[in-house]
């Protein structure tokens, strides 16, 4: 099983809207059965919390449906996961540098090789074909903001959300 994990800062606003985002549409394809996502934060401060109220929401108001949503746990990113996930997400910049810090103090640097930015994916974001720029590829978060930033950030996560569509579809053939 293909394994991916969402990284943000505390796991109750961006990573887990791209966890049920990414659910939703690997579903829709009929990949759920070969593909696994999970999402985590770099920060332990929210562990064991719900995801947050108003990314429930947004996610609720666009569609998606709360079965599993209203199951999720905030919980922080741990070496072992780096090594156990064919690719890790982040949300940010410094998200992706916290968690290269983790794979160096683990002993394995080379699993960085698949930590890449989430919005990367998304052929409109700013720097996307180059990759050179990661911060023009940063998901803003949410959570010091109202209602219109968590439907801007799900805009976000929609939209790399396909690129990630194609891009397993690409990875999966290939084995």
């Amino acid at each position: 099983m293909y394994a991916i994990m969402m990284v943000c800062t505390g796991n109750i606003c961006r990573s887990p809207m791209a966890q049920y985002v990414l659910d939703d549409k690997l579903r829709q394809h009929g990949l759920a059965d070969v593909v696994r996502v999970a999402s985590s934060g770099v920060s332990d401060e929210e562990a064991g919390n719900p995801i947050d109220h108003r990314a429930r929401r947004a996610l609720l108001d666009a569609g998606y449906t709360d079965a599993t949503i209203a199951a999720h746990r905030a919980r922080q990113i741990e070496a072992s996961d780096i090594g156990s996930h064919d690719l890790i997400l982040a949300m940010t910049t410094s998200h992706a540098r916290a968690i290269r810090r983790l794979a160096d103090q683990a002993g394995t640097p080379e699993a960085t090789d698949h930590i890449v930015m989430f919005r990367s994916f998304d052929p409109q974001a700013p720097g996307a074909a180059t990759f050179h720029d990661e911060y023009l590829l940063d998901v803003e978060d949410p959570w010091y903001g109202g209602m219109k930033d968590f439907q801007i950030c799900l805009e976000q996560v929609e939209a790399a959300t396909d690129g990630i569509i194609e891009f397993l579809k690409m990875e999966l053939n290939k084995g």
